[in-house]
């Protein structure tokens, strides 16, 4: 379906939404050209929102809101955003949320504030949702300039309880064997005893995919493996589902954009670990990692992760990036961490409903926590 490109002209600038999958093919070009310019994440690329909108599956139950604004043919800002449905509301978040650990905007250093602003404010009277949600901003993310707490035209945003940790590596060692020495001896030797066990079943090899290898049987075998830990843990992702798509495409763009790298630890020829990881700006970027619960009592996982950090060290890249989700060994190999802030905003009735009863869930849930910390204490000391 053709879209009817509606543009608002500020003096030079014009803005612009965004809301077909034929305007967002058409604008590849200008904002592949802004990403690079600004060297922005691969979460902000075209191609990493474009991949998601093929392949996404329930895109009749979504619309993409995509804000640009232009300053003569040239693109100078995006705003990826798009409209889900959850629990009987539509939120107005992030263009491919699910796969996207830090959620931000593209800005030319020469678009205007006042340009960034209109164009929120038209996205916000465009309408569609009943909740805007903008999460896992970094303290230092372009879009903390569009979505400040308070009230701005008109737009009533506040700071959400909902925030994250990423965890990082992040040191001066001289290799990444000097890094391991750092840790407690428990810990190395624990790594030193999963190995072991490994090398026990077979021939153990850890590597980095070389960039022509078939990436099918590699993403194949790693949805196998994580599709069996999430039954495990009775969870659930579209991304590792039997005959999706999506995984493939955002792998796809990660090698096109040339910051893939694949690592593995084979046992006599099968993966038993596999990581899917980026590297940009000299930070490696866990994206997914996985391994084979057949051989859980080694703990592979935890091998390739202090091998892929070692090799990090090793090749001198400056930080090692767990992303976003609070599992325990992000924290126990971290040396630092960032918190991810989150903003919400409602527009319809039904949005302040469901924000209100949430604000007073949050402060019950809060109210309990302390009076459970306070009913631990000694006596004294409450």
């Amino acid at each position: 379906m053709n879209e009817t490109v509606a543009i608002d002209t500020l003096g030079t600038e014009r803005l612009e939404i965004v809301s077909s999958a034929d305007r967002l093919a058409a604008v590849e070009s200008a904002w592949t050209e802004l990403w690079q310019r600004t060297d922005s994440l691969i979460f902000q690329s075209h191609g990493w929102i474009s991949a998601w909108w093929g392949t996404v599956r329930d895109r009749d139950q979504r619309s993409l809101r995509i804000g640009l604004i232009w300053n003569g043919d040239r693109l100078v800002a995006v705003i990826p955003l798009a409209i889900g449905r959850r629990k009987g509301l539509r939120f107005l978040e992030w263009a491919a949320t699910s796969y996207t650990d830090y959620g931000d905007i593209l800005v030319a250093p020469e678009c205007s504030q006042s340009a960034l602003d209109q164009l929120w404010a038209r996205v916000w009277s465009k309408g569609g949702f009943d909740i805007a949600f903008i999460n896992r901003l970094l303290p230092d993310a372009a879009a903390q300039r569009v979505f400040k707490p308070g009230v701005s035209g008109g737009i009533k945003l506040r700071r959400d309880h909902r925030e994250e940790v990423s965890y990082r590596v992040a040191g001066q060692w001289a290799n990444g064997a000097e890094w391991l020495a750092t840790h407690p001896k428990k810990t190395r030797q624990n790594y030193r005893r999963g190995l072991k066990m490994l090398e026990e079943a077979g021939e153990v090899k850890f590597r980095l995919l070389a960039p022509d290898e078939p990436l099918a049987p590699v993403l194949e075998r790693l949805s196998v493996l994580k599709r069996r830990w999430l039954v495990q843990q009775s969870l659930e992702s579209d991304l590792f589902q039997e005959g999706e798509a999506v995984l493939a495409a955002l792998v796809d763009v990660l090698a096109r954009a040339g910051v893939l790298r694949i690592f593995v630890i084979e046992c006599n020829g099968a993966m038993v670990a596999v990581s899917i990881n980026i590297v940009q700006n000299d930070v490696m970027m866990a994206f997914v990692t996985t391994y084979d619960p057949e051989f859980s009592r080694a703990s592979p996982g935890m091998v390739l992760i202090v091998d892929y950090i070692q090799w990090s060290i090793d090749h001198g890249l400056r930080m090692v990036d767990f992303l976003c989700g609070g599992y325990a060994f992000k924290s126990r190999f971290a040396t630092e961490g960032v918190t991810l802030q989150s903003v919400l905003g409602a527009r319809t009735p039904q949005g302040k409903l469901a924000s209100f009863a949430d604000r007073v869930r949050q402060k019950i849930k809060n109210r309990r926590a302390i009076g459970s910390e306070q009913a631990t204490l000694p006596e004294e000391a409450a």
